[in-house]
């Protein structure tokens, strides 16, 4: 099982959040930093089987529903690999 670790302790920047991600799943250099390219390189080029995510409470205000969209399509790509008989897991530590 390939496990990873988003951390987002106190990030302030819509840029920084995405690189924070691209950095700790490996998204590819062409990820391009927004929710569409996001779900794109979770669903389909995210090698990884489980990620922590850490810091969601300590990032600035205005990326709130941000990390709560980001968050949903945690939730969306676990069950669309439920179903094709793959697990795919998250955990959230704040």
């Amino acid at each position: 099982m390939k496990k990873a670790t988003i951390d987002l302790t106190d990030c302030e920047y819509i840029y920084e959040l995405h690189q924070r991600i691209q950095d700790a799943l490996d998204f590819p250099d062409y990820y391009g930093k927004n929710l569409d390219a996001f779900w794109d390189c979770i669903n389909r080029e995210c090698d990884v089987d489980f990620v922590t995510i850490v810091g969601c409470e300590s990032v600035a205000e205005d990326l709130k529903p941000t990390v709560r969209k980001i968050l949903d399509m945690f939730e969306e790509n676990k069950k669309y690999w439920a179903d094709k008989n793959y697990v795919f897991d998250y955990e959230i530590i704040s």
